[in-house]
């Protein structure tokens, strides 16, 4: 595992500034919910993290090294984001099994890993098949699975159920409970019910950190999280009238 930290990070795409002097501290194996609406610097502050995107000031350090400007496939994290695509001229047991093949496994082991994770993940019978022949959810489903077996102690989600309907949210939920233990994880979420078993939230507006604290704390305090929370009670419970 290994620890993440930002420091005073800023990050502007023209006259917009996205991220505005964030600063947290994740520690080893914490799980971690940035939270907010969108357009707050949830996504960003992840691309940023990932070195998907060239932070403009501050630093980001992982497992106490400042990563800045080492290349998003250096830092060893694992991401699922929306737009995260897949190789489209691989299989999907091509795409899933491409971090273990890279660091030549032996076939067999390849096939064992690759066909548990995807039986998991509900697309164990898709293996074959080429990404442009998948939904968006089974892409979504085979992103995870790559995500996972690169097997890097940082996990980085952005909305990884966004293209999941209800019923295969919540069967994919209970495979990335499973799947994030042992892992320090970032996740981004504009709605908390689609994560679960959090340590920690960081609520996001304006591209400034907020609130930051565990989630049972902060429902204990007249704030933007609590607000959030009962939005969203009301909003499950309208849905389930």
């Amino acid at each position: 595992m290994a620890n993440v930290r930002i420091g005073a990070l800023h990050k502007s795409y023209g006259s917009v500034h996205a991220v505005r002097g964030i600063d947290l501290d994740i520690p080893d194996g914490e799980f971690t919910v940035l939270v907010g609406p969108s357009g707050c610097g949830k996504s960003t502050l992840l691309r940023t993290i990932a070195g998907l995107e060239d932070a403009d000031a501050g630093e980001i350090e992982i497992g106490g090294e400042i990563v800045n400007h080492i290349r998003p496939r250096d830092r060893d994290v694992a991401m699922v984001f929306q737009d995260y695509a897949l190789y489209p001229h691989m299989t999907v047991f091509g795409n899933i099994s491409l971090s273990l093949r890279a660091r030549r496994m032996p076939k067999q082991e390849i096939q064992d890993r690759v066909t548990r994770i995807a039986g998991m993940l509900g697309v164990g019978r898709l293996l074959e098949r080429y990404p442009r022949q998948l939904s968006g959810g089974q892409r979504q489903r085979v992103a995870i699975a790559r995500a996972f077996l690169k097997n890097s102690p940082i996990l980085l989600l952005d909305e990884a159920t966004s293209a999941l309907d209800s019923e295969a949210e919540e069967a994919i939920r209970d495979a990335l409970s499973r799947l994030m233990q042992g892992r320090t994880v970032i996740a981004a979420a504009h709605r908390l019910s689609t994560l679960r078993n959090f340590d920690r939230i960081a609520l996001l507006k304006g591209g400034k950190v907020v609130q930051d604290g565990e989630p049972e704390r902060l429902l204990q305090v007249d704030g933007p999280y609590r607000t959030l929370v009962t939005q969203e009670v009301k909003r499950l419970s309208r849905r389930a009238a």
